[in-house]
């Protein structure tokens, strides 16, 4: 009987987009949308912004495969996730005007439950790197109390649950080569190129 309702339901797009909208809107009002996501184009590739009701919980490049980010957030976070992009409306501004040379810096809430212990102490303080600016893996690990932890800085880079906001792309070899980056050598040297211009 359901299934012969849905068969008489107008598969429209126009249709479709409204009950989901009128979807996303009742889990929030409710309270049951623990993470809404939404995708964006940028230079560095589509980007996959996910957030809860803290804040940006999550920012993912393509390589690192958008749906399986998804299901690990549903795993670690929450099941109850909805493309929801009227929650990540302020991150989708703030990361375009970032692209267009408009900002320096974001001014966004940060879940950060994705990230603890050292990583985490390196993950606060990527965010005292500023834009245009670039500190060595030794000079993370040294200003987070542990300068022989520099393969660990490393390490906390390459998890970074929010990348391009916390910018560990800013982080780089000694001798001053990009290195190794969550979104690949092309973003990295993307945004690096982006700042310096």
């Amino acid at each position: 009987m359901i299934a012969k309702l849905f068969d008489e339901l107008p598969a429209d797009s126009e249709t479709l987009a409204r009950l989901h909208r009128r979807l996303e809107h009742t889990a929030d009002e409710q309270g049951v949308l623990d993470i809404a996501y939404r995708m964006i184009d940028s230079p560095v590739g589509p980007l996959l912004l996910a957030a809860t009701p803290v804040g940006l919980v999550r920012v993912a490049f393509d390589v690192e495969g958008h749906d399986a980010v998804l299901a690990r957030l549903a795993e670690v976070v929450s099941p109850r996730i909805l493309e929801a992009p009227a929650r990540l409306d302020t991150v989708a501004r703030q990361l375009e005007e970032y692209f267009a040379k408009q900002r320096t810096a974001f001014d966004l809430p940060v879940d950060l439950r994705l990230t603890a212990g050292f990583r985490r102490s390196v993950i606060e303080h990527l965010r005292d790197i500023g834009y245009g600016q670039r500190a060595s893996y030794a000079n993370v690990a040294a200003a987070v109390g542990n300068p022989r932890a520099v393969r660990a800085v490393g390490s906390a880079c390459a998890h970074n649950p929010l990348p391009v906001v916390i910018p560990c792309h800013r982080v780089v070899r000694s001798d001053g080569s990009p290195g190794q980056y969550v979104g690949g050598p092309h973003a990295k040297s993307t945004l690096l190129s982006l700042e310096a211009a």
